[in-house]
């Protein structure tokens, strides 16, 4: 039997892909998913790296040079070493907080408010700041219309968490009827006014999809459930 396919599409020059579940605190239990973005440029992002096998190298190979190494948050580094190891002519560029906590990871630059000159064409980007967990940064994919968020969008299937940690998780708004953000990201905004000035921008994209790296993806419906998502928010 062949292998199956490391890479699905998910929209015009945006590939998405599995990856092996991670413990996080406490045991808890987290898929992951990463997305592969082909610039006008011809080259590729790598956004949310998750375990690199040889059939998912094999097949980025086809889509064109790695270039840019992007975790969008301080949680999302399990694996940007071994794929810095494996691209190491790709850049990598730190969220908030990264710098600090990876040492051992060579970065090239800092994500801020502006995109890279080399993403102008295809890549938006927000960062939600005044946050005690993490400092996420938002993207939005011009060409397929998808917002990307990390971890502050989630939704786990039901029975994906077992016992005290499903009480836990359902406490937490992360296995609701559709993806939203939980209520510890939500209680750790210490800087309302500035995630609010964050969200405007994002609520501003043209967006019809949203992409997460916990959670089924929402389609066509992208800019109104982001809406509902943070309307708690306002």
């Amino acid at each position: 039997m062949p292998n199956a396919a490391a890479l699905k599409l998910f929209g015009p020059e945006i590939w998405i892909a599995q990856g092996p579940t991670v413990t996080a605190a406490a045991s808890f239990q987290y898929p992951t998913r990463m997305a592969v973005i082909r610039l006008s440029s011809g080259g590729v992002v790598i956004w949310s790296p998750v375990a690199l096998s040889d059939a998912l190298r094999a097949e980025l190979g086809a889509l064109g040079e790695v270039r840019y190494l992007v975790p969008p948050n301080s949680l999302h580094h399990v694996f940007l070493s071994e794929w810095q190891k494996a691209y190491p002519d790709a850049k990598v560029h730190a969220p908030p907080g990264l710098r600090d906590k990876r040492k051992d990871i060579r970065f090239d630059g800092d994500l801020d408010d502006t995109s890279i000159a080399d993403w102008a064409e295809d890549l938006d980007l927000a960062i939600m700041h005044g946050n005690r967990i993490t400092i996420e940064v938002v993207f939005f994919h011009r060409k397929s219309g998808t917002v990307l968020f990390t971890d502050l969008v989630q939704q786990f299937r039901p029975g994906w968490f077992k016992g005290w940690r499903a009480v836990v998780a359902r406490l937490d708004l992360m296995t609701g009827t559709e993806p939203a953000v939980p209520r510890k990201f939500r209680l750790a905004f210490t800087d309302r006014r500035a995630a609010r000035a964050a969200l405007q921008t994002i609520l501003a994209w043209p967006a019809e999809n949203v992409l997460m790296a916990h959670g089924e993806p929402v389609l066509g419906t992208g800019r109104e459930f982001i809406r509902r998502a943070f309307r708690w928010l306002e």
